[in-house]
This record gives structure tokens, sequence and C-alpha cells, in this order.
């Protein structure tokens, strides 16, 4: 059975942990106050859960989720995540991160950071412009009219694929916004951030997107 890795307990990350326990997958989730610290959450979600560090997660997951403030991106273990995907939720916010200066100036994005720090993983973005709730509440089966869909940006493909297998399972179609540079297009006051829209909607929003300096 494949095993989900959860860097993050927080409101996204306990929200992939119930929709992949309730798709079938197991979880080994993390926060960075140590895994007694999720012994509610684990006995919620059941024997198919457990509670781990982050380097723990990082060993035991098929593939692991990074949803972790962005500010503590060098934290992720690198090593035990060396040859996996990596889907990364973070978004930057200034107040709760501190100014980096690199998504100031725009001259790279927030997952590209996470891909920097990871060399031998496979970053892809993922779930990062829904708000956590809606992860457990909005997924609806697959040819379902005004279906919601859900974008990912990545520079390699069989990350991609893997994370529209899981957006497919937890209820909802895939756009494919391009590589991790394009990211930015579902970043924060995007169209597209934290919006209810098809897949038509989506590409829509994905294309009228402006940068930051541009607005």
């Amino acid at each position: 059975m494949t095993t989900i890795g959860i860097i993050g307990a927080g409101n996204i990350g306990s929200q992939i942990a119930r929709a992949a326990i309730a798709n079938g997958y197991d979880v080994v989730i993390s926060n960075s106050r140590g895994p007694e610290t999720l012994g509610d959450l684990v006995a919620e979600l059941g024997p198919r859960a457990r509670a781990g560090t982050s380097a723990e997660a990082a060993e035991a997951g098929d593939f692991v989720v990074v949803t972790i403030p962005l500010k503590s991106y060098k934290d992720v273990p690198v090593e035990p995540l060396a040859g996996k995907v990596v889907i990364d939720t973070n978004n930057y916010y200034p107040q709760r991160d501190g100014v980096i200066a690199e998504l100031e100036d725009e001259s790279t994005t927030t997952s590209e950071l996470l891909q920097a720090h990871l060399p031998a993983s496979k970053v892809v973005k993922g779930f990062n412009h829904i708000a956590s709730a809606e992860i457990t509440s909005d997924g609806t089966p697959a040819g379902t009219p005004n279906r919601r869909a859900l974008a990912t940006a990545g520079n390699d493909a069989d990350a991609k694929a893997l994370l529209t297998t899981l957006y497919d399972q937890f209820g909802f179609d895939t756009v494919d916004a391009g590589p991790l540079s394009e990211g930015w297009r579902v970043q924060r006051d995007t169209p597209a951030y934290v919006t209810r829209q098809n897949a038509e909607e989506l590409r829509t929003n994905l294309a009228a997107a402006k940068r930051y300096r541009d607005m």
C-alpha cells in the first residue's frame, strides 16, 4: 500500500491526511513540535496513520507533501527525499515568513526555492490555492459537471502525473500550469487563488494572472 509522508500537520497537512486515509493511503505525518503532540490527530485518522519526525515522514513516504510555513523550507530533510516526488503546497506571506528577496523581486518562485533545497527530488506544486477545509468538502467524482479544478506546476512529467492522479482521487480535475517557474500564477492575490473554479475557468484565471510588479 502506498504511504504518503506529510511534513507539516497544520490546516492543509491535516486535511490532506484525512483525504488520503479516505482514499486508502497510509500516512506518516510530522510537525515541528514532535510526534508526541499529534496524538489526537492520529487517533482521529485511525490505524492507517502514525506520527513521526519530519525525517521519518520523509523516509517512510513513497511520495511526500511539504506543507509548512515557507520560512522553514530549509528545515525539510534533504537526503531521505532524494529521488522522490515532493508535493509543495507553500505560499509566500511576508508578514509570516519575513521578506525573501528573490521572491520580492520575482526572480524565482516558492517551489523553485524548495527544488533548489532538494536538488535530487522531483518537486511539484499542488494544493496551494484551495482553502484547507475544501480539500475534503469540494471533491466530486470524475465527470461531474462543473467539477472543481486545481493547478499543478512542475518540471518532471512523472511528478505531475502522480499529482494529477491524487487530485482525481480526492475529487478534482487538474490543469497544468507549466514548469515550476510558472507556479506564481496560483500564488496569493492572483485570480486563481482560493477560488472555486472548474478547469476552463482555471485556465482563464491562470492566463489572466499578473506579476506583482505589474499590478
